[in-house]
């Protein structure tokens, strides 16, 4: 297969997984409460997904690593979420519903870890970036969302199987012509162990830092459409606020790919300022008293995810020996949307609806306080021994 089409193929497998994932992720919500699902319900349903995912990210980034093949697990997970979905859409049943999510879950959480791991693995030593590939799914994911809202207006959201499976069947196809994924010999580097993964403090110490900040992030990420309904917001407005949260996504990743330094200082400095955003932004939501409102803050959300997402991942393969690029990957993901899902769900379901979400975006802004001063901490400790770069695998 010539290179250009690679790429290329690549790129649209990211828009069509973003956006298939945006529609499940957008409305699945809504659907729920519309067969009469309470929101505590939901939360709990919604905090399975992080707790598959301390096992399933681990163990998919294990195998993807183990035989080398990238585009094989990818294809395994796509087609067991496609298939466990329709159980979902087709149960009448609380219990039934809850043990098919667990299965689909652990299909589903690490498609986007082991996705991005696919594009490292594609692009290193060519003069291709990671941003260029992910701005494809952050535009899947703002066109896909805010197509689909006017799409169900007119359907109705019981029938939200019809496009999610659709837009997973066009990713199935695109999946088949992916290239292989396998890292690269890595001969001229020193052998290390899987144990190397766990044992960088200074990466240990950015995933827990990093979880503290990811938390209010995975409560509005499972609770923003209810907000926006309970403001009187329709599905049209629940998806052009999921658009307006990931266009500009965009040019960050483009400019994050033309002038962010790949140094760990660098890096950890960006993610002190990203930190502030993220406080003011959930300051502003806990603010709002209209569904206008919070579309206008989502604007915030390219800024402040975008960056997170995108400095975490390179920072991750700056920190991870390459050969563990897929478990690396993994456990990233695990911290940003499994932990912090977990949390989310319980904490962020009980504020909602004992307190109301003014409070849960109250609750929030204090957590992204805290992943400010943890960035800042963990910056001065670097700072002071003075180190610019951190080599694959060597500790704080």
């Amino acid at each position: 297969m010539r290179s250009n089409t690679r790429y290329s193929i690549i790129k649209a497998f990211n828009f069509l997984i973003f956006g298939a994932l945006s529609i499940y992720s957008t409305f699945f919500a809504l659907y729920l409460q519309e067969i009469g699902w309470s929101t505590l319900e939901i939360g709990a349903l919604m905090a399975g997904g992080p707790v598959v995912s301390l096992f399933a990210n681990p163990f998919w980034g294990y195998m993807s690593d183990r035989f080398r093949n990238l585009r094989m697990v990818l294809i395994v997970m796509l087609v067991s979420a496609a298939v466990l979905m329709q159980i979902v859409f087709l149960a009448q049943s609380h219990t039934l519903i809850y043990f098919t999510m667990l299965l689909f879950f652990f299909f589903q959480v690490p498609l986007f870890s082991q996705s991005n791991s696919l594009i490292l693995n594609a692009i290193e030593g060519t003069k291709y970036s990671f941003g260029t590939f992910r701005l494809w799914g952050s535009l899947g994911w703002a066109v896909m969302a805010a197509s689909a809202g006017p799409a169900i207006g007119q359907i109705g959201i019981t029938r939200l199987w019809i496009l999610f499976t659709a837009m997973m069947l066009l990713s199935l196809l695109f999946a088949l012509g992916l290239p292989r994924g396998e890292a690269k010999p890595q001969a001229e580097k020193k052998k290390v162990n899987y144990r190397s993964v766990f044992m960088n403090r200074t990466f240990i110490l950015f995933l827990m830092v990093g979880l503290v900040l990811s938390v209010p992030n995975s409560m509005n990420h499972t609770f923003i459409g209810l907000y926006i309904a309970e403001l009187g917001g329709q599905a049209e407005m629940i998806g052009w606020a999921a658009f307006l949260s990931s266009i500009f996504e965009v040019p960050v990743f483009l400019l994050l790919d033309r002038y962010l330094k790949r140094d760990v200082k660098t890096m950890l400095f960006c993610l002190i300022f990203v930190s502030l955003l993220f406080a003011v932004r959930w300051l502003v939501m806990a603010g709002a008293d209209s569904a206008a409102q919070i579309m206008a803050a989502q604007l915030l959300h390219s800024v402040t995810f975008g960056c997170f997402y995108y400095i975490g991942t390179q920072l991750t393969a700056l920190l991870v020996p390459a050969e563990f690029r897929a478990s690396g990957q993994a456990v990233y993901a695990l911290v940003y949307g499994g932990l912090s899902g977990l949390a989310a769900g319980l904490i962020g379901g009980w504020l909602f609806q004992e307190m109301g979400a003014p409070a849960m975006y109250m609750a929030g802004t204090v957590m992204a306080a805290l992943g400010l001063a943890g960035f800042a901490v963990l910056f001065a400790a670097l700072r002071r021994r003075g180190a610019s770069h951190v080599e694959e695998g060597a500790a704080l």
